[in-house]
């Protein structure tokens, strides 16, 4: 039985809370158990530590994910899939990951963002807190990358309960509505889907 291609993917994500951040790890352990390389990766903060300070769960997430390192361009340049993640900041991304997606200029003119597998996932406060939105700004990215998008579709019979075609998504609340099983099944099942088309584009 020949061994599969290898593929790499970047798991790359802001969270302030740690809603995403779950997520992302979710997403990156799923695609390692894939049979993927995996880097996953933060983007770098640009709020001021008196506003982390002042949310509880903030501070808490900035220390739980201390270690994980910081998103660099070459991560892009790495990757034959990136996962974005970003918590919907009024129908759209975060500025901190809209930040990093700003520096990629010359990688792009280069044309070293072509040609990869993308996808994305998110969380909200409310049910229609602007989820949609969000994947599908980050996605316009993904064209002007020349990208090939990769979302999860109903292909998988538990796409039907999550109900978001998009990508992952999860409905947080003011942070005290944990990722639970259906999240967590939501995320395995993109990043199986993502590690499959990069598989098949590498080979």
């Amino acid at each position: 039985m020949s061994t599969p291609t290898p593929v790499k993917v970047a798991v790359i994500y802001y969270s302030a809370t740690g809603t995403v951040a779950t997520i992302a790890k979710a997403i990156a352990d799923s695609a390692e158990a894939a049979g993927a390389e995996v880097r996953l990766r933060k983007a770098h903060e640009l709020a001021p530590q008196a506003a982390i300070d002042s949310n509880p769960a903030w501070a808490a997430n900035a220390a739980a994910t201390a270690d994980v390192e910081e998103v660099s361009p070459d991560d892009m340049v790495w990757a034959d899939a990136v996962i974005f993640g970003s918590p919907t900041r009024y129908g759209n991304i975060a500025s901190q990951l809209k930040q990093f997606i700003d520096t990629l200029g010359g990688l792009w003119q280069e044309g070293k963002l072509a040609d990869k597998v993308y996808s994305g996932f998110t969380a909200s406060a409310t049910m229609h807190g602007g989820q949609e939105s969000t994947l599908l700004a980050l996605y316009n990215t993904v064209h002007h990358f020349g990208g090939i998008l990769v979302s999860p579709g109903y292909t998988d019979p538990s796409k039907f309960v999550d109900g978001n075609p998009y990508g992952t998504s999860h409905v947080a609340g003011q942070g005290d509505i944990p990722v639970g099983d259906q999240t967590l099944t939501a995320a395995r099942v993109q990043a199986e889907r993502v590690v499959k088309f990069a598989r098949a584009l590498a080979s």
